[in-house]
């Protein structure tokens, strides 16, 4: 590859002859690791234009860095940086500290130190990931994605590829969820009642942000999505966590001056958690008493393969109350970062508003390329193979779980895609999450999920969506042997 012209500069502040500056300048580049060994020089008469000297100073430059090993000559082909050259030096990190600036002062809102998850980038190259929200290679349709995709980068989609809809959305995409994916949880919405966002996390910090000030209340599930739980923090509003039970939120848990409550209904996070219809409907009349608004994240009621699932909560709001996020992200893939907002006209004005400012839009070429595999039948087909691979999956798992005597916590009553584990009280999951990722076992600990300084310890997540069916007993087995370690 020929380094671009533009990357070179003389410094208007530099010492010594034109000749001496350019060789500084390329042996500067290469000593930082800008220039790798291999890489092919502009040409002298290019450089030489470029920075304004005549050309027998860059080739006498040249000449004396090619005498020094930076650079080979290649006969008629030109100079390139010398495989002989030196290498760049191994920098550590600057010590935190030495800055000129007072970052503790300058920084007026911290962002970072919540309790986020994390996982393994290389999680694929585990033989039993036990973790959850991740793409299952085997399952996807990559054939009929790849298709969409050039469909919606041909020429008659090349406004959809290349316009700037400014607040707008994907008309296609738009069309499809008010038609086919929100009747199917009993909603009615019009199409400026929908708002695409960046995945349901980004929809949830949308709806902080409009919603939520210093002096309101927002009440979350305990325990929760933690990044929820961040968000929240992030925007200063007054929080208060209540503990779920068997059957979700209780609505009379719900302080009197809640102005926000976040619920998971349909599948608590993560304890699996169904709500009955009957507290579904003292929710909301619990938060037409206080006048408190919901929001419903309806993050995985497409993995229903036991029975169908109820009726979002937003199908039972007859007044605007609720607002209802939805996402792709765990039906097709988290990486495409699409989910969507469903709410009154108000509500959805001030969040397309907000998001114009600070993104605009999804990108349309991603939007478009998703309204075909939806609109063409490709997701429907996905959605049932992935309900009977994950049926067949959990039965491998549920049976795993028995014959070792491992404590199920919490399992989806419709489907899903995990199992809320409980350890025994003596068992920190942290450390034992340590010690089966050396036996190439991935699990997630539990203390992350709940809100306070004194989180239980011993619960953690079984998922078996990125897992086959066959190793499944493997890993559950070396889970129990690690665990009776401790015990």
């Amino acid at each position: 590859m020929t380094l671009p012209v533009e990357t070179f500069f003389l410094h208007p502040e530099a010492q010594g002859t034109l000749q001496q500056q350019i060789q500084q300048m390329i042996a500067r580049g290469i000593l930082s690791g800008r220039f790798q060994k291999g890489e092919k020089l502009p040409s002298t008469r290019k450089l030489a234009a470029h920075l304004g000297v005549s050309r027998i100073t860059v080739t006498i430059a040249y000449t004396e860095l090619q005498a020094n090993d930076y650079l080979v000559s290649k006969g008629r082909s030109g100079y390139y940086v010398s495989e002989n050259a030196p290498s760049p030096p191994t920098f550590t990190a600057t010590p935190e500290g030495t800055d000129a600036v007072d970052w503790h002062r300058a920084i007026g809102q911290k962002f970072s130190g919540g309790r986020s998850l994390s996982k393994p980038q290389d999680w694929a190259r585990f033989r039993y990931p036990f973790i959850y929200g991740q793409a299952d290679p085997t399952l996807f349709d990559h054939a009929n994605w790849r298709l969409c995709a050039l469909q919606a980068l041909g020429q008659r989609d090349f406004n959809a590829l290349t316009t700037d809809y400014f607040d707008q959305d994907d008309p296609q995409l738009i069309e499809f969820i008010a038609r086919h994916i929100l009747p199917r949880r009993g909603i009615t919405a019009n199409p400026d009642q929908i708002l695409i966002t960046l995945g349901a996390q980004n929809a949830l910090w949308l709806t902080t942000q409009v919603l939520l000030t210093q002096r309101r209340r927002a009440v979350l599930e305990d325990p929760c999505y933690p990044a929820l739980r961040d968000i929240l923090s992030q925007s200063r509003c007054h929080v208060t966590p209540v503990r779920v039970d068997q059957d979700g939120l209780p609505p009379y848990a719900i302080p009197p001056d809640t102005d926000v409550i976040f619920t998971t209904p349909s599948h608590q996070c993560p304890t699996n958690a169904t709500m009955p219809m009957e507290r579904r409907r003292a929710l909301l009349e619990r938060a037409q008493e206080i006048e408190a608004l919901i929001v419903e994240d309806d993050y995985e009621f497409e993995m229903s393969f036991l029975k169908s699932p109820s009726p979002a909560l937003k199908s039972l709001d007859s007044d605007g109350r609720v607002i209802y996020v939805g996402s792709f992200s765990k039906s097709l893939f988290p990486g495409l970062r699409l989910g969507y907002l469903v709410g009154s006209q108000p509500f959805i004005r001030e969040a397309r508003a907000l998001r114009a400012s600070v993104l605009r839009h999804p990108p349309g070429h991603i939007q478009r390329t998703t309204a075909y595999f939806l609109s063409l039948g490709h997701y429907d087909a996905l959605i049932r193979r992935m309900g009977a691979a994950l049926q067949e999956r959990r039965k491998a798992m549920e049976a795993a779980l028995a014959d070792n005597g491992l404590q199920i916590s919490g399992r989806g009553y419709f489907g899903g895609s995990s199992f809320w584990m409980r350890a025994p009280r003596e068992i920190n999951t942290s450390d034992l999450a340590r010690r089966l990722q050396a036996r190439s076992v991935l699990i997630e600990p539990g203390h992350a999920f709940f809100a306070g300084s004194h989180q239980p310890s011993n619960y953690f997540r079984l998922a078996y969506s990125s897992i086959p069916s066959n190793r499944i007993r493997e890993g559950v087995n070396l889970i129990a042997e690690e665990m009776a370690v401790v015990a």
